[in-house]
C-alpha cells in the first residue's frame, strides 16, 4: 500500500526520516550545485529535499499524486503554498516549463511507470535533468518495511539505467547512499557517519539509490494519447 503525505511527514520527523534527509539530500545537492535561476519540480513527496533550493532556484513547486494525498508546504507560517495535488500522468504544468525535476517516493509506487517517466520528459526543457531516488533492491531498507522505502518496487542500478534509456532518457550516474541499517536504536541513529563513511568507499550495500538522467531531443516520440490537464488546484489540504 502507498504511504499516504500523512504518514511521509511523519518519518521525515523521526531519527531516520532525518538520517535520510541528510544523506540523500547530500547525493542530490552533489548532482545539482546550482539551480540559481532554474525552476525546479518535485514529483512524488520530494519536500524534504526540495527546501534547500527555495532561496536558490527561480521557482520551486511539489506536485503530489492523488492516491499518496497532499499537505501544505512549505509549513511555516507567512510562506507561499507550493504543493498541489495532481494525476501522475497528467502535471498541470506547461510542456518544457521545468529544468530540474526530482521524483521521490515516486518511481516505486507509481502503478503507471512509463506514463510517468513520459510526463517528466514533457514538462522538461530540453537541456533538463532528472533525479530519480529509489530503494535499492539489493539493500536493507527494501526489505522492511518500517520505513517508506520498504514500500513498493525497488530496483537495481541496471534496472533503473534500462528504464531511463527506454523512455527517452540518457543515464548519466547512479550513485547509492543509506548506508546506515534501518534501525531506530540510538546506537545505529548516532553511528549513521560511519555507515555513510564507510559505504563510500565501497563497504556495504547503499539503502537507496540516486540516479541522474538528461532528457533526449532527437529521440521519436510515440504519437501521444490526448489528455486533458487537470487545472491547478487554488489551495492543498493540509495533513494528507
Amino acid at each position: 500500500m502507498r504511504p499516504s503525505a500523512a504518514d511521509l511527514r511523519d518519518f521525515y520527523g523521526t531519527g531516520l526520516g532525518q538520517i535520510a534527509r541528510r544523506y540523500v539530500g547530500r547525493r542530490i545537492r552533489e548532482a545539482w550545485p546550482n539551480t540559481r535561476g532554474l525552476s525546479v519540480i518535485g514529483l512524488g513527496y520530494a519536500t524534504p529535499y526540495l527546501r534547500p533550493f527555495l532561496d536558490e532556484a527561480a521557482r520551486v513547486v511539489a506536485a503530489m499524486p492523488a492516491a499518496q494525498g497532499v499537505h501544505r508546504w512549505p509549513r511555516s507560517e507567512g510562506e507561499l503554498n507550493r504543493a498541489f495535488l495532481a494525476l501522475e500522468t497528467t502535471v498541470p504544468v506547461p510542456d518544457q516549463s521545468m529544468d530540474r525535476a526530482l521524483l521521490v517516493h515516486s518511481l516505486e509506487n507509481s502503478e503507471a511507470v512509463r506514463p510517468l517517466l513520459r510526463e517528466v520528459w514533457r514538462l522538461l526543457s530540453g537541456d533538463g535533468r532528472l533525479l530519480l531516488v529509489a530503494p535499492n533492491r539489493l539493500g536493507l531498507w527494501a526489505r522492511l518495511e518500517r520505513t517508506p522505502f520498504g514500500h513498493g518496487h525497488p530496483y537495481t542500478p541496471p534496472q533503473i539505467t534500462q528504464l531511463l534509456s527506454e523512455n527517452l532518457f540518457t543515464p548519466l550516474s547512479v550513485r547509492s547512499c543509506m548506508y546506515t541499517p534501518p534501525l531506530r536504536s540510538r546506537f545505529m541513529l548516532r553511528s549513521a557517519p560511519a555507515f555513510e563513511h564507510l559505504g563510500g568507499r565501497g563497504i556495504g550495500i547503499g539503502g537507496v539509490l540516486v540516479a541522474e538522467a538528461s532528457k533526449q531531443m532527437y529521440a521519436l516520440v510515440r504519437p501521444a494519447l490526448a489528455t486533458q490537464r487537470a487545472p491547478i488546484p487554488a489551495t492543498s489540504v493540509d495533513g494528507g
